[in-house]
């Protein structure tokens, strides 16, 4: 049995309050706390404050706090009118400030027209007691439920749902019925739904577990328990039974939100792998190069970012080899600030590229046809471009921020869709499909199928081998970089960032079949899936990654050259 205190029964005359004194209900905030600062009787006072529960005038919250504060009076004027008024602005030599009237904000003026400038001294000061004050803290506490943001409105229902507080029962009814948002009145049946639960009437709890069955609500889980334990323990079969019964509705919800969760995060691990492993397709799959510097070449595109976004911001000091120096900042906020990354993402292609070329005219050029030595140089060249990297940036891994139109989420049906992965999905669509144009629709592309091809026929042919090897470089070089931008985007960046992805790059393109695009897409695709939904099944992220490794090496047992075989003279040889 609930016993009623003193708060309890000011809240109920409150809620009373908000069906009884219709009269109010046309008044502005402003104006009911002007009337009930000239309402003299106490009760009185405290039910007109009560018609303000439910209504999200922000300045409801810093009206009361002036009132407790001692910092609202009243002025009465020579012909008798009283006016509750909040003093502000600066004081003059003789202690008068501007005085704003409560019930609309507005200065208050004299006889003639001109703003009063009054101390406090020459006011009444606005009593208040304990009583009023639990009333005003009763308002504030529900204040956000008619907030202006829909997700305001939703936290504090869940705040209040989920304390299960047999008080702010009324108040919730009462909002549902104003409530115009569809996910806010769900929000709200949830909540009354939840504190229903603790009902000492069966009826009524049954009736919230019904609706709890509708909902299916996954943060209802714990409470549903809680009352099957409840009912279990005092012996009440039906109600246990719709406890069951909904906490089943609930379960239901909560595979099929892991299911297609899970397909969605496979879908951007997939794509996530696809960007990073195209450009190794492009340097080992079509010129038979094994870059062990690729992953390098991804943490230089994430880097570039890091330094452009330092450029639209403050700033970026550095010291490589003892020397120091400032790359001086833009000071960009805003907007002007969050659009770094649209900067960065070519910046990322063109720095990683250059490298690239750069890579292939000082060592590769001399190891084509030489797999061996070709892997043993570059993975020399990737521990020197590591320790460059850890000399010029420090060996700390650095933070790059999202901007905001990345940062946020879509939740549909409780699956969260976030917008960098939603982004890198996109993303990938867009550079395979470039790929794609460049490899069929272009001269450089038809160059580079002729040398994959044949290149000995190639350069009988006039083609400049050299120059579309170095082209071809470059291309797969500047595409780790483009995905060193993004990776940057979902953790930290660090000198040894690509170490993280050049082993699954490799099994990807491998899996897919050397030299084959469309095989390394649904290479990605398909890895990214397993590793995702074996992660989901087994529970343990590790044991998952095992046995996707497991099957990669069974498969190859298998297919030795991947799911498409590339078959040119030159392979045959």
């Amino acid at each position: 049995m609930i016993v009623p205190t003193p708060f309890r029964l000011s809240l109920f005359a409150l809620l009373c309050a908000l069906f009884s004194v219709s009269a109010a209900a046309a008044d502005t905030p402003r104006q009911i706390v002007a009337k009930a600062i000239l309402t003299e009787n106490s009760a009185a006072r405290r039910e007109v404050i009560g018609t303000l529960v439910g209504q999200g005038d922000e300045s409801v919250a810093a009206l009361f706090t002036a009132w407790r504060e001692d910092a609202l009076f009243i002025h009465s004027s020579a012909d008798g009118a009283k006016t509750p008024v909040q003093l502000t602005g600066e004081k003059d030599s003789a202690g008068r400030q501007n005085a704003l009237r409560v019930d609309d904000g507005q200065l208050l003026n004299g006889p003639d027209g001109k703003p009063l400038r009054l101390s406090a001294s020459e006011l009444t000061v606005v009593q208040h007691d304990r009583m009023l004050r639990l009333s005003m803290k009763a308002v504030i506490d529900l204040l956000d439920l008619a907030a202006s943001s829909p997700a305001k409105r939703i936290q504090a229902v869940q705040t209040l749902g989920f304390a299960q507080d047999a008080e702010k029962l009324p108040a919730l009814i009462n909002r549902l019925s104003l409530e115009q948002d569809a996910k806010v009145k769900i929000a709200l049946r949830e909540a009354i739904a939840l504190i229903q639960l603790k009902s000492a009437d069966d009826a009524v709890k049954l009736a919230a577990l019904k609706e709890l069955k509708d909902l299916h609500t996954l943060a209802s889980t714990d409470f549903i328990k809680a009352a099957q334990k409840e009912a279990e323990a005092a012996k009440k079969p039906e109600l246990a039974e719709a406890a069951r019964i909904a906490l089943g509705a609930v379960e239901n919800h909560r595979t099929a939100v892991n299911f297609f969760g899970t397909l969605f995060r496979g879908l951007s691990a997939g794509s996530i792998l696809l960007v990073v492993a195209l450009g190794l397709a492009i340097t080992f799959g079509l010129m038979r190069v094994i870059n062990m510097a690729h992953g390098e070449m991804i943490a230089i595109g994430a880097y570039t970012t890091y330094i452009v976004q330092n450029v639209f911001g403050s700033g970026l000091a550095l010291s490589p080899f003892g020397l120091s120096f400032t790359i001086p900042g833009m000071n960009t906020t805003g907007l002007a600030y969050e659009s770094y990354f649209l900067f960065a993402l070519p910046l990322s292609f063109l720095t990683a590229a250059a490298v690239g070329i750069a890579l292939e005219r000082t060592v590769i050029q001399f190891l084509y046809r030489r797999p061996l030595e070709s892997l043993l140089a570059t993975w020399g060249v990737s521990l020197v471009l590591q320790q460059l990297l850890k000399l010029i940036f420090g060996s700390n891994n650095v933070q790059v921020s999202s901007p905001s139109y990345l940062s946020g989420n879509w939740t549909v049906f409780d699956v969260v869709f976030g917008w960098n992965r939603v982004f890198v999905i996109g993303f990938a669509v867009v550079i395979v499909f470039g790929i794609w144009m460049i490899l069929t629709k272009t001269p450089l592309g038809l160059l580079m199928r002729a040398v994959m091809q044949n290149r000995g026929m190639a350069s009988c042919m006039g083609v400049r081998t050299e120059r579309v090897n170095m082209m071809t470089f470059g291309l797969g070089s500047g595409l780790a970089g483009l995905a060193g931008a993004f990776v940057s985007q979902l953790g930290n960046v660090g000198p040894f960032l690509g170490q993280n992805y050049i082993v699954d790059c490799f099994m990807t393109v491998v899996v897919g079949g050397v030299g084959n695009i469309a095989g390394t897409v649904i290479s990605a695709l398909g890895i990214g899936m397993a590793d995702q939904s074996l992660q989901q099944i087994l529970g343990n992220p590790v044991l998952g990654k095992i046995c996707v490794l497991i099957a990669i090496i069974l498969f190859l047992q298998w297919r030795p050259a991947g799911l498409f075989v590339t078959r040119s003279r030159s392979l045959d040889e």
